[in-house]
């Protein structure tokens, strides 16, 4: 997947966070939870109980003796100067041919952001996505205030319960929360791989080698596409982002989104349609014979 398209993607990734919301509060519950795991007399310690703090004693010291640089790097091993090695000897590169130069740039620029807001496709995703995400984030909300006011409750009522009573209540309460946290980290999942799904096929609209920016950039004579973002000045003429967007409504209007609910690694395993393992498998085919005459990787970077 290119750079350009990965700041998207951010987006689908921190729907993560919708699951994880029980995970962050769950250290606040955990520390009330401690609290009712002894009996009711000793929930809570007065500060006349506390034990006092302790003062240790203060030492006097004499200041170290001051050590030259030339005896730490005798002493410290880290400080000696770096070992000599052999330096074998390596082949010259030989004079390479002159060969004919590539044509001349003709440099067009757009913005991927100003595609995606006149996207309809992208529109389209992110209202229905969207609006899933929310859902979760109130279901979210809505356990977590539960969950609470079952924790407050407890707390409340161990001054009446035994060690024993407590016990169970704290065991029954702590599985509730791992239910919530596996329950609503799934869903988050789903909502974020639909969301991949749908993006995905935005990209491989726009991006392929035959793709909609190849297209409008051949038929500008444009050899060079940069990003309108990092450029400092351009004319109107080299941009060519409302006309990538005009094509893409045209021939995308709209993308395939998995059902609510639907988990798209099921999905990809029932071969109804093509999947990214797929994708990927052509990719490797397509670059086989690169691969092939392509030089060895450096076992050194390998390491590093």
């Amino acid at each position: 997947m290119s750079m350009r398209f990965k700041s998207y993607l951010s987006v689908a990734y921190s729907m993560v966070a919708l699951g994880s919301v029980l995970v962050a509060s769950s250290a606040q519950a955990d520390s009330g939870s401690d609290k009712a795991k002894s009996s009711g007399a000793g929930w809570f310690m007065p500060k006349s109980e506390q034990p006092a703090a302790s003062h240790a004693p203060v030492s006097h010291r004499k200041a170290a003796p001051v050590v030259s640089r030339s005896e730490n790097q005798a002493t410290d091993p880290a400080l000696k100067a770096p070992p000599v090695l052999p330096l074998p000897p390596v082949p010259a590169t030989p004079a390479i041919a002159k060969k004919s130069p590539p044509p001349a740039a003709v440099i067009g620029v757009i913005s991927v952001p100003g595609v995606m807001q006149l996207s309809t496709a992208a529109q389209e995703m992110q209202q229905v996505l969207g609006a899933r995400r929310d859902h979760l984030a109130r279901e979210v909300q809505k356990e977590e205030a539960s969950w609470r006011a079952e924790q407050q409750k407890l707390q409340v009522q161990a001054r009446k319960l035994t060690s024993d009573q407590i016990q169970i209540r704290e065991r029954h309460l702590q599985e509730r929360r791992a239910k919530d946290q596996r329950d609503f980290g799934n869903k988050a999942r789903i909502i974020q791989e639909a969301y991949q799904v749908a993006f995905h096929q935005l990209e491989r609209e726009l991006e392929q080698r035959e793709g909609i920016i190849a297209r409008v950039a051949a038929a500008h004579g444009m050899n060079l596409i940069l990003h309108a973002e990092q450029t400092v000045l351009h004319v109107g003429e080299q941009d060519i982002t409302e006309e990538v967007a005009e094509q893409l409504n045209k021939i995308l209007p709209h993308v395939f989104i998995p059902g609510d609910g639907v988990d798209p690694e099921v999905l990809a395993k029932s071969g109804k349609m093509p999947t990214t393992a797929d994708e990927e498998k052509q990719m490797q085919q397509a670059s086989a014979p690169q691969v092939v005459n392509s030089p060895a990787k450096s076992v050194v970077r390998q390491k590093q």
